[in-house]
């Protein structure tokens, strides 16, 4: 089989894939995960036939997806991945480039540069900030949390790049106490230690409590959030951007899918986001390109760009080659589904989106309090969080429905005790699956109730 059947093939099992998103489990049986023991062999002396390896993948392979690419997949902010954007993917890998620079790719410094500056006049931030194209929130905010030590410490005359960090002046960070995973795990990396972190308290609904703030100063960085994890809440940022101003303190917003919101009506849960210094958000969660999709924005371009320069005697470039905005230096062109998505949704499409899956979310709060479940969040964004009245409820609850099939989401703690959680974000998402969703929880709770009874 020669190349262009070979693609072919590959294309074929990929349409036949697709158009299974509407029937296939949302999570595999466990027949399908066993099966999955038979990519456990050797590694063959000879190779073997591409077309072979091809059909093992989707034979076996295929049945032991998530269906996080239909519709009915609520277990985090997941989106499936847009027609335009998954077909743009496929031409980007068909050219193969390194999408370092644009001596390596014209084509792709070109669109990951207009790709820039839609995100920032979709998400109405400051125009003159620097997009680094990156894989993930982590990747993304290791980036943007290293351009903000980096100038912190320039600032009070320490040149990090030469100094490093022993005997530099001290740098204290302040996040929420519900501050996300990968936050937690960027400043970890960074060295900042976790112990000597300073967490700031929050109120009921999750966001940080403006009145009992940190004392901040010039040597802090601060990490707010912008769609908190559980209830999608959003910090009080009209009231601590000043502050943190005054201060001089470094202000970084987490808006993995919050900051989204933004480029929706719902825009005034934002009010004063755009004071910050840096931005964190995925592509790949609301805007819902493929995977390995995240951006990192900075304010003042240059801070970005001198803490993630990599200009080589062999390959120097602009200050805004993406090589010189994000961690990696051979990189795929992954702002290019971004301009895809953005250019076939258009402003109105990507707030069409959000506003869509907002109201979603409100209806399934809504059926889910008509059934006799607690709703603990004010829904004002794409997530639920709900539980039962005993917890041995609560965890039948995700067992049964994580079983059935028909849908799938998963668990968290709230407050203390376990809760159920449920993220609306991908396109595919309908009505009838809406209603499908609650009919099913509806069912639950009631055959749940009676055996409890």
């Amino acid at each position: 089989m020669d190349e262009l059947d070979l693609m072919a093939n590959a294309d074929s099992r990929g349409l036949r894939y697709l158009e299974g998103n509407t029937t296939r489990r949302v999570f595999p049986s466990d027949e399908a995960i066993a099966a999955l023991s038979a990519f456990d062999g050797s590694l063959p002396t000879q190779g073997l036939p591409p077309e072979d390896t091809l059909a093992m993948l989707d034979d076996i392979g295929s049945p032991a997806t998530t269906a996080s690419n239909g519709p009915r997949y609520f277990g985090f902010v997941i989106g499936a991945a847009l027609p335009v954007a998954a077909a743009a993917e496929r031409i980007m890998l068909a050219w193969d480039q390194c999408a370092s620079t644009f001596d390596n790719s014209p084509v792709s410094a070109t669109i990951e540069r207009i790709a820039s500056r839609w995100v920032l006049d979709a998400l109405d931030l400051p125009r003159e900030s620097a997009v680094g194209f990156g894989t993930s929130a982590t990747a993304c905010t290791l980036a943007a949390l290293t351009a903000a030590r980096r100038s912190l410490l320039a600032r009070q005359g320490w040149d990090f790049d030469r100094l490093g960090l022993i005997g530099s002046p001290d740098i204290k960070v302040v996040v929420s106490e519900l501050v996300h995973i990968t936050v937690k795990k960027a400043l970890r990396i960074l060295g900042f230690g976790l112990d000597r972190i300073i967490y700031a308290p929050v109120d009921a609904y999750g966001r940080i409590d403006a009145e009992r703030l940190p004392v901040l100063d010039d040597s802090t960085i601060l990490c707010l959030q912008a769609g908190e994890v559980n209830t999608g809440e959003f910090d009080p940022f009209a009231q601590i951007m000043p502050r943190a101003k005054d201060a001089g303190a470094w202000v970084h917003v987490d808006g993995a899918f919050g900051l989204w919101a933004r480029a929706s009506s719902l825009a005034p849960l934002t009010e004063g986001v755009e004071l910050a210094d840096s931005w964190t958000t995925d592509a790949h969660k609301w805007l819902n390109t493929p995977y390995d999709c995240a951006m990192a924005i900075c304010r003042e371009a240059q801070a970005l760009a001198g803490a993630m320069n990599s200009d080589a005697v062999y390959s120097s470039a602009s200050a805004d080659a993406q090589k010189n905005l994000t961690l990696e230096f051979s990189r795929r062109p992954r702002g290019i589904p971004v301009w895809a998505a953005l250019r076939t949704l258009g402003r109105r499409g990507v707030a069409e989106l959000v506003e869509r899956h907002s109201d979603q979310a409100t209806r399934i709060g809504a059926g889910l309090v008509h059934a006799g479940y607690e709703v603990l969040n004010r829904i004002v964004l794409n997530q639920i969080v709900f539980r039962c009245a005993t917890d041995a409820q609560t965890q039948a609850i995700r067992s049964a429905v994580q079983a059935s099939g028909e849908v799938w989401f998963g668990g968290t703690i709230w407050q203390g005790r376990p809760a159920l959680r449920i993220s609306v974000s991908s396109w595919r998402t309908t009505d009838h699956d809406v209603q499908l969703l609650v009919h099913l929880l509806t069912k639950l709770y009631a055959a749940n109730h009676e055996t409890d009874v």
